[in-house]
């Protein structure tokens, strides 16, 4: 008789779904019966749920993780004239937000051990843009890429040093933590998205703001609901329709007691592929003083034949891969000629260039058994 193997996906919600269905049914049953769809009580019991779970002061619900960015800019004030850093190697809504009010988006390298923004390039392009004069350097995008932080306490001294707002795009990594902090308490702001395939994902879009300030929570909450004041038409400043759905929110607190074993599920397999790939394709490292939320996995691979090739055969075998990003920002047709108008000379971004032509996702999420990382594993190295 010949085995039975269980399909393998790159991510997949229904093992989950099937641990809390009786659970999520009722809680939406509940909101169908009050009829409060928009700021009903559970969203401000899932914001206290995440603000205690991520030791943040105060948690904003909003109604994805590219409002989420776009509300704590607006926040600050963000607009024309002013210079937002950030990862070239990262996903489009980091560089979207900044564009769509009017700000100039600043593309950094990365480095290639951890994907995460380059300090030292970091430093050159602040320091090229002041010189150049025409742009104030008014912020820093640090994104988690992958669930791994970045460097916060470095990124938070550049800024504190040029009086810069720090932004932590933190919606792969939801869960990590640097030196006993989880992410939510490094920036100024973290922002959250619960797009479905997240390491804490609803069942649409949703996203939450994470800060330790008062002042910033509060502007948070107003800017979300068409900058609205102490009543639904009083309109104090020009905000957004940028609330998270009740069904949303209750949908995620029914996954909050599951997420803490996840997260550590999620570890067990990084571990594992690690040590069943780490002396075939370069593998992503273990941070020192960290735990990653390992969102996503992805391996390197020599050049982009070899890339192409394993992805291939991993498909043909029925074992799905993917591959985070297959271009750089600053080669995307929608922020390529504004880079290279606005910027005058910048150095090149030769890591993010090399990295979308040899990243390679494996499957990754909590469901994964070891037989199934062993599976994907030896299909990587029979590729090679």
């Amino acid at each position: 008789m010949t085995a039975v193997t269980r399909p393998i996906g790159l991510f997949d919600m229904a093992a989950q779904q099937a641990l809390i269905r009786a659970d999520i049914d009722r809680r939406i049953a509940s909101v169908l019966d009050s009829g409060r769809f928009i700021n009903g009580p559970e969203v401000a019991e899932l914001e206290a749920a995440l603000a205690a779970f991520s030791g943040a002061a105060h948690c904003v619900g909003v109604s994805s993780g590219t409002d989420a960015l776009q509300i704590a800019m607006m926040a600050e004030g963000i607009g024309r004239g002013d210079a937002v850093f950030l990862p070239a190697f990262t996903y489009t809504a980091t560089a979207e937000v900044p564009l769509v009010l009017g700000a100039t988006p600043i593309f950094v390298d990365v480095e290639e051990g951890t994907f995460n923004i380059d300090l030292a390039d970091l430093r050159r392009r602040i320091a090229l843009v002041e010189a150049e004069g025409k742009l104030r350097p008014r912020a820093v995008v640090g994104v988690d890429l992958f669930g791994r932080p970045a460097d916060w306490p470095a990124i938070q001294a550049i800024c504190a040093e040029k009086g810069m707002f720090t932004l932590d795009d933190a919606a792969q990594a939801f869960g990590a933590s640097l030196h006993g902090k989880r992410l939510g308490q490094w920036a100024d702001a973290a922002a959250l998205s619960f797009y479905p395939t997240k390491t804490l994902g609803c069942y649409g879009d949703g996203g939450a703001l994470l800060t330790n300030d008062a002042d910033r929570a509060a502007l948070y909450r107003q800017l979300r609901t068409h900058g609205e004041g102490g009543s639904r038409y009083e309109v104090l400043r020009t905000g957004m329709n940028g609330r998270l759905d009740t069904i949303q929110a209750t949908i995620l607190l029914a996954k909050m007691p599951l997420f803490e074993g996840e997260l550590a599920a999620r570890r067990v397999i990084a571990a594992r592929y690690a040590e069943q790939l780490g002396d075939a394709v370069r593998v992503p490292g273990e941070m020192e003083g960290a735990e990653q939320a390992w969102g996503i996995y992805s391996i390197l691979l020599r050049d982009e034949a070899e890339r192409d090739r394993v992805k291939a055969s991993l498909q043909a075998q029925g074992i799905p891969s993917g591959i985070y990003y297959p271009k750089p920002l600053h080669h995307q047709p929608a922020y390529a000629a504004g880079h290279l108008a606005s910027i005058g000379q910048m150095p090149p971004l030769p890591v993010a260039e090399s990295l979308c032509g040899r990243i390679l996702a494996l499957p990754m999420h909590p469901y994964l058994d070891t037989a199934q990382v062993d599976r994907v594993a030896a299909a990587v190295r029979g590729a090679l």
